[in-house]
């Protein structure tokens, strides 16, 4: 393999784009974003090129995020880099999103963070048995961005609402039953699946394609709807207080653990998006929220914590939902001067 960190070329009539940082699972960074930028739109106005199709070298991963370390070193100064990151990283996010070409996007392995940024928009998007979704951003003060607002809101019932504030990690069978994936595949499969792909296009996963079996999901579905459907983070805290189950009470003692301010963010940005007519609109939202909550105490106090400390003891800073207050979350959700603000790629 190529030491560039994403491989971009033109195999028959698909445009193929490879992710190739298999040492830190292909976690996303802002060249990574620039050089997939560069390729999609030189295969846009293509007439050679039918379709895309994006999956990674080795086995342990898709991508299991963006250069967190990065964005908070940033984020502890100025946020310039982490801001010019977050714009290329949400361009290319679009770009996919509005591609007039399908994209087919493998996950075979863990797909969380900026690894869903890029997977979502795709047409076709193909899980086996090694692959772990989730979104953990509330764990490390962040927040679902690269699009979280637009797609977890639009999944069946509030299951988005509860993916986003709990980070639950999710299997195939589970991922594939709520429509994050559209199909799933024997990993054992994958190569046979990719030679078809780049010769017959999109169409040939039905021909792979297998019953990833039971979603565990499905027997908590009432209890998600029921419960996280609140538009307030204190409200659903109640719920699960009372309704007191097992199941309902290890989700309360998850919440527990995370930011109560990421926690605030994310519900606000999930109602937010729902209503939203354009992805572009939520892009523009999650650029706002992204330059300035890296700039918070919680995001670089779950940041040390989780990953530079390694001791998943973090102080967060307010400690209570009461000490998150609505002009807090204002001043983050508020609108940027309008030459500072996100714009899509033209």
């Amino acid at each position: 393999m190529s030491e560039a960190e994403v491989i971009t070329r033109i195999e028959g009539s698909v445009g193929r784009i490879t992710l190739n940082r298999p040492k830190a699972l292909h976690a996303l960074n802002k060249g990574m974003c620039e050089i997939m930028t560069e390729a999609l739109l030189a295969w846009r106005d293509d007439e050679a090129v039918v379709s895309v199709l994006i999956d990674h070298a080795g086995e342990r991963g898709f991508c299991a995020g963006g250069d967190i370390r990065m964005i908070a070193e940033s984020g502890a100064t100025d946020a310039v880099e982490a801001k010019a990151f977050f714009l290329a990283e949400y361009r290319l996010n679009h770009l996919m999103f509005e591609y007039p070409k399908p994209i087919t996007a493998i996950v075979d392995g863990i797909v969380m963070g900026g690894g869903v940024g890029i997977s979502e928009p795709a047409k076709v998007r193909v899980a086996t048995e090694r692959t772990t979704y989730a979104m953990p951003e509330t764990g490390i003060g962040l927040f679902p961005d690269v699009g979280g607002g637009w797609f977890l809101p639009r999944l069946p019932g509030e299951a988005g609402t509860w993916l986003a504030l709990t980070g639950a990690r999710l299997k195939a069978a589970d991922t594939v039953a709520l429509g994050i994936h559209t199909h799933f595949v024997g990993a054992e499969s994958v190569e046979a699946l990719k030679a078809d792909l780049l010769a017959k296009g999109p169409e040939a996963v039905e021909d792979h394609a297998a019953d990833p079996g039971p979603a565990p999901i499905d027997a908590h579905r009432d209890e998600i709807e029921r419960l996280f459907v609140y538009d307030t983070v204190e409200a659903i805290f109640e719920a699960l207080e009372t309704e007191g189950s097992d199941w309902a009470l290890a989700q309360l003692a998850i919440l527990k653990t995370k930011s109560p301010q990421s926690l605030k963010v994310t519900l606000r940005q999930l109602r937010a998006g729902r209503a939203m007519d354009s992805f572009a609109e939520v892009m523009a939202m999650e650029y706002r929220l992204g330059g300035r909550v890296v700039r918070t105490h919680d995001f670089q106090e779950g940041v040390r914590a989780v990953i530079v400390d390694k001791d998943n003891a973090p102080k967060w800073s307010p400690a209570t939902l009461e000490g998150v207050s609505e002009a807090d979350l204002d001043a983050l959700f508020a609108p940027l001067p309008a030459d500072e603000d996100w714009t899509p790629l033209g």
